[in-house]
């Protein structure tokens, strides 16, 4: 455990001396979840030594390349490859099942909010590389919610400065709105297709 501790202390030097491109490959490498990353990053912002819009800026594109990452691997290796490399970077077999649940269920709309429901949330990237979702439409609502998925975690950690290792606990409260908002969406857009595929099987 010491050296574990040792080596995450070490990456968070690593991300400080770099600055916005350091927060961004935290993201992109996924050792440490990206809410911590994020939260760390905003730290930084109260010490002044980065602003606040790069680092969410930079927080956005480094955890939407990620999904990408996660999405090709989909594509070309498939669930195999997941399963037996995803628990490297937090994805695990019950992650996978859950998230191709959703997809099948939901279908494309929801790798937008997706990404606010714990479990599904890193995973949903997967089915979407195995169906082939169009890249374009895959990076633009990955990149939809990352957005204020990276600016809630940064503006927390800058709040509790040197406490940011304590985002767990604070950030509980505004993750269970965002996921309730998020399954608030779902519902409306499952309500949506039902009603639009009612409607066009009342017109055949």
């Amino acid at each position: 455990m010491h050296f574990v501790s040792e080596v995450i202390s070490q990456l968070f030097e690593w991300i400080q001396s770099l600055g916005y491109i350091g927060i961004m490959i935290g993201l992109m490498i996924e050792v440490i979840p990206s809410e911590i990353v994020l939260a760390y990053g905003g730290f930084l912002v109260s010490q002044e030594q980065i602003n606040y819009f790069g680092a969410v800026l930079f927080g956005t594109v480094g955890g939407v390349i990620a999904q990408i990452f996660v999405y090709w691997i989909g594509r070309y290796g498939g669930r195999p490859v997941l399963e037996k490399y995803g628990k490297y970077i937090f994805i695990k077999k019950k992650h996978i099942d859950h998230s191709e649940q959703w997809f099948e269920k939901y279908g494309t709309g929801v790798i937008f909010t997706a990404r606010f429901i714990p479990v599904v949330r890193h995973a949903i990237s997967v089915p979407a590389g195995i169906s082939r979702m169009p890249l374009g439409k895959f990076t633009f609502l990955t990149t939809l919610a990352v957005i204020p998925w990276s600016a809630l975690f940064v503006y927390l950690g800058m709040n509790l400065g040197s406490r940011w290792e304590t985002i767990d606990e604070v950030a509980a409260q505004y993750t269970r709105e965002l996921i309730l908002g998020a399954l608030a969406i779902i519902i409306v857009y499952f309500l949506f297709k039902w009603y639009k595929s009612k409607k066009k099987g009342s017109a055949v």
